[in-house]
């Protein structure tokens, strides 16, 4: 089975601006708990890493290109259609976003919405990206 490439970027790209507009409405909704986190001393004033929101950007536009990728290889086995891309959807999404995060909300001081927040930024993005990835996909 050949896959399209040029496809597979398409709309790994499409799934990619999806889940970065879902993680700015999350984190523009969490805002006043970071502002009260750092004015608390839990979270650091500036970033470790520098460009951090950038990075962070291209790490959902990657992880939207691999699930493109994880589609168009499972569309043989698991059939062609958003069923399968939810499923993919959810199960990056999982992985990526609930055992980090239930172990913020269980060991971390900061309020618990806030790895709620995190968790379903992750999950839910992985879901919206896997579906605009297995829509724009064609052999």
């Amino acid at each position: 089975m050949r896959l399209n490439q040029a496809r597979i970027w398409l709309g790994g790209i499409a799934g990619g601006v999806v889940w970065n507009a879902w993680s700015f409405f999350i984190n523009m909704r969490q805002a006043p708990l970071y502002n009260a986190m750092q004015k608390a001393g839990l979270f650091l004033k500036q970033s470790r890493y520098p460009f951090f929101v950038g990075q962070w950007i291209i790490l959902l536009f990657v992880m939207s290109v691999l699930m493109a990728y994880l589609y168009a290889w499972s569309r043989a086995t698991a059939g062609a259609g958003p069923k399968t891309a939810i499923k993919i959807g959810m199960l990056v999404g999982f992985c990526a976003g609930v055992p980090g995060n239930f172990a913020q909300a269980a060991w971390s001081p900061v309020p618990r919405m806030l790895p709620l927040g995190w968790m379903l930024e992750l999950w839910i993005g992985a879901i919206l990206a896997s579906l605009v990835a297995g829509f724009l996909y064609k052999e």
